[in-house]
């Protein structure tokens, strides 16, 4: 068995709306801090560079013969500290993990026909316009013997594209890692519940008509503080209203005010008023359960310092239990590099200032971690597609 030992990151970031004029910003900053002979690297690039995606990787081919490619277009991009969002900004980050312990793959090279390696979790970037896709990330997640993806699904207003030493629209692209990478992956949510969670007793499709045995739309009624006898209140209300669901055996609220981690957040799509339903943009299920929610700029705040402060603890030298999102060994660690997909719903204003989530973010792991990641579609953990989350996944080494 191979054993990784002090893999070194490297990341670097800048912004131009000339896709060479950005690669030659981030060269100028990387080339001093990069691995001697990287392996593996992950290029994120804002949408404004979507069209050059070919020559952008083709030039990163030339400069690191050798390296693998891996990375997804954004209508913003980060890295630590920083954000470019509605900007034409550019993230690079290398790496030396072993050849060996990881695989690249892509439509053109399914993960099932990477013969003589194990995925143990995977890195997955998506095209949102792909069909059926939350059960191919689920049966991705199975192709795993960790049963873990991090990741995130493309987004842009002119090209989609994914890269997998190439470039790809549609479908799934991305990077598996054998069991002897270590890492740790932490999923944060963005929204608050208003209300309990109630378990789905009587659906059709995506209109789910009571929970716990009572009218679902007097339930969201009630847990909003609106009346059907003042519409212009209600609809008010109901625009700006979302609904968490999670499985029969997860706990949706982990204590009150907050979502647990296996809760992916809908939107509200419609009302029933004859019916006493509500639609939602998801297929629900019988014995599910459903919570009632609104984004909060506090609540994403506190739970993004909670992941970090979890994942720090988990490098702790007490901390000497294995970790179920953990792919590697325990004891004391440090983070050599992080990726980190949020929602584009989260970037920008949404933490009170540009740039604020990823500061939070640098601030809880440490200035000096390498950091590359973008603004997503949908986020991808576990074996689930999220929304208004982020996902953040450090690699680490022996202290």
């Amino acid at each position: 068995m191979t054993t990784l030992v002090a893999p070194r990151f490297a990341a670097a970031h800048a912004m131009h709306p000339d896709w060479r004029m950005a690669l030659s910003l981030v060269l100028a900053q990387l080339d001093p801090l990069a691995p001697p002979a990287p392996t593996l690297g992950w290029c994120y690039l804002a949408d404004h560079h979507a069209p050059h995606a070919d020559e952008l990787l083709v030039a990163l081919r030339e400069r690191w013969p050798g390296c693998a490619w891996v990375g997804a277009v954004g209508v913003g991009v980060c890295a630590s500290g920083v954000e470019y969002f509605d900007e034409p900004g550019l993230v690079l980050m290398l790496s030396d993990l072993p050849a060996a312990q990881f695989r690249l793959f892509s439509g053109r090279e399914p993960l099932a026909a990477q013969v003589g390696f194990t995925a143990h979790a995977a890195q997955v970037h998506a095209d949102p316009g792909t069909q059926d896709l939350a059960e191919l990330v689920a049966e991705l997640a199975e192709r795993t013997d960790g049963g873990y993806l991090f990741g995130g699904l493309a987004s842009s207003r002119t090209r989609v594209v994914t890269l997998a030493d190439g470039v790809f629209e549609g479908g799934l692209s991305g990077v598996a890692f054998g069991a002897d990478v270590a890492m740790l992956s932490r999923v944060t949510q963005g929204c608050q519940p208003v209300g309990p969670a109630r378990r789905v007793t009587e659906v059709e499709r995506n209109v789910v008509f009571a929970l716990d045995g009572q009218p679902a739309l007097d339930l969201l009624f009630a847990d909003l503080g609106v009346s059907e006898e003042h519409p212009r209140e209600a609809l008010g209300a109901l625009r700006h209203t979302l609904v968490g669901v999670s499985d029969g055996d997860a706990r949706a609220i982990t204590h009150p005010g907050q979502f647990g981690t296996d809760v992916r957040v809908r939107h509200l799509v419609g009302i029933d008023p004859g019916r006493r339903g509500i639609a939602i943009a998801d297929h629900a299920e019988p014995g599910q359960q459903i919570a009632f929610c609104r984004r909060d700029v506090e609540a994403a705040r506190r739970d993004l310092v909670r992941i970090a402060a979890e994942i720090r603890s988990e490098l702790e030298p007490e901390e000497l239990g294995y970790d179920a999102d953990q792919s590697g060994g325990a004891g004391a660690r440090r983070i050599v590099g992080a990726l980190y997909a949020s929602c584009t719903g989260r970037g920008g204003p949404h933490f009170g200032a540009p740039s604020a989530e990823m500061q939070i973010l640098r601030h809880a792991l440490g200035g000096d971690v390498p950091l590359a990641g973008f603004f997503a579609a949908g986020e991808i953990g576990h074996r689930h597609l999220y929304g208004y989350t982020g996902v953040l996944t450090v690699f680490t080494a022996p202290a």
